[in-house]
């Protein structure tokens, strides 16, 4: 997987990058709560069977706008669509748990009084209706298993809508 992290003006971010990137985001307005969501979702290329899988990390300066990062790489073959959610899911908690490890490394670099508020979540594809309502609990099950609080659809913008952007 290509480990770094597009910009909305292309530039190319290393994870510690990233992290830096987000805390100046979040210093903009230190008194703001912040979500910080990472999902990721997939397109199939055609006959292939294989998949464009885009990982988005989020960062929702709540009810005052967000800033988005993204990166992409190509898997597959995916037989099924099970085969990709959970494909997307374990993209997403592997790179979550890079993610949340780096930003609380760079926050107890932070004096106390600087340190913003913020809470972290995974973002998956999935929805208690439509095609993938057979995996919902599952999917919840992967993320939570992995001490992660999940969102689903319609809730889970960092999948949905962030990375879906990206993935044609």
């Amino acid at each position: 997987m290509d480990a770094k992290f597009k910009t909305a003006n292309g530039q190319m971010l290393e994870v510690k990058e990233l992290i830096l990137e987000i805390f100046s985001y979040m210093k903009e307005v230190p008194d703001n709560f912040y979500k910080i969501s990472v999902g990721t979702d997939s397109e199939l290329s055609g006959a292939t069977k294989h998949a464009n899988l885009v990982t988005a990390v989020v960062v929702h300066r709540v009810g005052r706008g967000a800033r988005y990062f993204w990166r992409n790489m190509d898997d597959g073959p995916f037989h099924t669509l099970r085969d990709r959610i959970i494909r997307e899911v374990l993209i997403s908690i592997d790179a979550a748990r890079d993610i949340l490890a780096a930003l609380q490394v760079e926050e107890k670099n932070l004096p106390e009084d600087e340190v913003p508020k913020w809470s972290f979540e995974v973002h998956a594809d999935v929805g208690k209706e439509g095609d993938t309502k057979t995996m919902f609990q599952e999917v919840v099950g992967m993320i939570l298993g992995n001490n992660f609080v999940p969102q689903t659809k319609p809730m889970s913008y960092a999948a949905s809508s962030a990375a879906d952007r990206h993935t044609s």
